[in-house]
């Protein structure tokens, strides 16, 4: 026999939104207050989030198999920079072998002269380095390239984002085991063909499928994402279940 739904009244539902708000800091999402003042214009993507927003003052990590993924992942994540640095932000990019070419980061309305490049000769010096950053409250936006993460390492760099307020993108090209860590949120970008708009010559605009694989405090779901005229548009959207992820020993 199937149960009925209890009846949740307009009082009751406001109570409640304001119990979540005020658990969510107590979760290490605190910053998710801070991030309702940042317009990322998600779409579809803001139902699957805390409050309809990505944490800002939180760690973000990326995961990706190929380059061409890991290209997508950066292409993504730098939709999601912009906003943060569209004031007077300064963004930190650590790494020991970096792809990037810093020009591209105009296609996505971010100004490469405000970043820092940081090159390191090994995954310790990064992981250091990313750490120190995320310190510094001076800083908007810190992305850090390392493949493996242990779960002390990403607690301890969510401890520090809380304190400081930065915000870390982490990008994961081909981890050796996907563990559990600390981060807020946990993505997986893969490349898709670019879409010829009134079939003009080129390589089209760039399309991703985006799939949230965990949200603390909200819920999974992949997107097909472009971008173009300066902004994300959503071409299918699908909620899935969480994944099933076994664990490998280090």
């Amino acid at each position: 026999m199937p149960t009925a739904t209890p009846h949740i009244t307009p009082a009751k539902a406001e109570i409640l939104a304001r119990l979540q708000k005020e658990i969510l800091p107590l979760q290490g999402l605190g910053s998710a207050v801070h991030a309702s003042s940042v317009d990322l214009s998600l779409g579809p993507i803001s139902a699957s989030l805390p409050n309809g927003q990505l944490a800002t003052g939180a760690v973000h990590e990326f995961i990706s198999h190929t380059r061409e993924d890991q290209s997508a992942g950066i292409g993504f994540m730098s939709t999601l920079m912009a906003p943060l640095m569209r004031e007077t932000g300064t963004g930190l990019w650590i790494s020991n072998n970096r792809k990037l070419f810093p020009p591209a980061l105009k296609f996505y309305g971010i100004d490469p002269d405000r970043w820092i490049f940081i090159d390191v000769t090994s995954q310790k010096d990064i992981a250091w380095a990313i750490d120190e950053s995320l310190k510094c409250a001076a800083v908007s936006v810190v992305v850090g390239e390392l493949p493996d993460l242990a779960f002390a390492a990403s607690r301890r760099l969510q401890l520090s984002v809380e304190k400081s307020q930065v915000t870390a993108f982490l990008q994961r090209y081909q981890p050796k085991f996907l563990n559990t860590t600390a981060c807020v949120t946990r993505w997986k970008v893969k490349a898709l063909p670019g879409e010829i708009m009134d079939d003009l010559p080129g390589v089209g605009t760039a399309q991703w499928e985006v799939e949230l694989l965990k949200v603390r405090n909200g819920r999974p779901g992949k997107w097909q994402v472009g971008w173009m005229e300066d902004r994300l548009f959503f071409t299918d959207t699908q909620h899935l279940e969480p994944e099933e992820i076994i664990l490998k020993s280090a």
